[in-house]
């Protein structure tokens, strides 16, 4: 593979020391083409993509994904944890209070200021996981 191409979702699990297997691809590719997917929704997508898949192989490969830093595990309150695929970034999330839709939004300009607490209590910190609460355009114009 020459330096200036992307890399193959297969090759990426590879080179991330993970089993290749048709299921483990759809589901990555799933994820990363979704909207912060929940577990039944990224096996639905999985099961467009190649067919039945359990709902117990979907949580064991995205907390595989998950640890080898390929997709990233956001939990809101009060809603089931859904998946990204947009990692290694320091990038937090905008939550309808309403109908729960979830958006991504960048850090503050500059360097990220959200990694430098007041008092960090002793903690070596290497990450900040921001949520803004409020109402998505939709369900304002609902509200009306």
């Amino acid at each position: 593979m020459c330096a200036s191409q992307t890399p193959t979702t297969a090759e990426e699990l590879r080179g991330a020391g993970l089993r290749v297997t048709a299921a483990r691809v759809a589901l990555l590719e799933t994820v990363r083409e979704g909207d912060h997917l929940d577990v039944e929704g990224i096996a639905a997508g999985v099961r467009d993509r190649v067919g039945h898949i359990s709902l117990q192989a979907v949580y064991e490969a995205v907390h595989a994904l998950t640890k080898a830093g390929l997709v990233r595990r956001i939990e809101p309150a009060g809603s089931p944890a859904r998946f990204e695929g947009r990692v290694g970034d320091n990038h937090h999330h905008l939550v309808c209070r309403n109908c729960g839709a979830v958006k991504d939004v960048d850090c503050a300009v500059g360097h990220p200021p959200c990694l430098d607490p007041v008092d960090d209590a002793g903690y070596l910190i290497d990450e900040a996981d921001v949520t803004f609460w409020g109402l998505c355009p939709r369900c304002r114009e609902q509200a009306g």
